[in-house]
């Protein structure tokens, strides 16, 4: 299943254009498959794994913390804790309405992680 998830979103990376790696983990956020694609920026092996742990551990995707940091407030508590990743690019990988991991995507702009790593996700459903 991970291999599923990383080959269907390097399909929509490279329909696109862009380069990306990326990281798929199990439900503990641990690290089970990466691959990157020639090109991809130098972060990116360290940023897409732990956006796939973020989604992991906290069962959502980092959209959602990307998008209440940028709303201040209330949501800025988000940036006190460990693990949290505030940037698109990381979905929890759901089989038969269960959690059994998440891809983490790094290389492109937030939107483009964010759709690459949902095309990643839909593959397993």
């Amino acid at each position: 299943n991970a291999k599923k998830a990383a080959t269907a979103a390097i399909a929509e990376a490279r329909k696109n254009n862009w380069t990306m790696a990326v990281a798929i983990t199990d439900p503990a956020g641990t690290l089970v498959y990466y691959e990157r694609m020639d090109g991809v920026q130098y972060a990116a092996p360290e940023v897409a794994p732990a956006k796939a742990r973020s989604a992991a551990l906290f069962r959502r995707a980092t959209k959602g913390f990307q998008d209440d940091v940028a709303a201040g407030g209330m949501g800025l508590r988000y940036l006190s804790l460990p693990g949290v990743v505030a940037a698109d690019g990381g979905v929890p990988l759901v089989i038969d309405s269960r959690i059994v991991g998440a891809i983490g995507i790094s290389g492109g702009t937030n939107v483009q992680d964010g759709q690459v790593a949902v095309a990643g996700a839909a593959a397993l459903q």
